[in-house]
């Protein structure tokens, strides 16, 4: 399969915990759809000290995998919203 292109989408969007609404990543997403998983060389501002884990409420809202070959953050349903 073929990996995400590097230079990736321009829009950003904000990803926060659903549990606290604490500031998680700013991320540059492609589409309309819902958040699935998250590209680390798409991450554009992490706001969060340990990977998968909320900086607040310590909540884990992803998994550390690989998609396509390129390391991701896989989203667990319902941990995260995004603005």
């Amino acid at each position: 399969m073929a990996k995400p292109n590097k230079k990736g989408p321009v829009k950003t969007v904000d990803i926060f915990c659903a549990k606290c609404k604490a500031p998680l990543f700013k991320y540059r997403k492609g589409g309309k759809g819902a958040l699935v998983k998250c590209f680390k060389e798409r991450i554009s501002k992490d706001f969060t000290s340990e990977p998968c884990t909320c900086p607040s409420c310590h909540a884990v809202f992803a998994r550390d995998t690989l998609v396509r070959g390129a390391p991701a953050f896989k989203i667990i349903g319902g941990k995260v919203v995004v603005k």
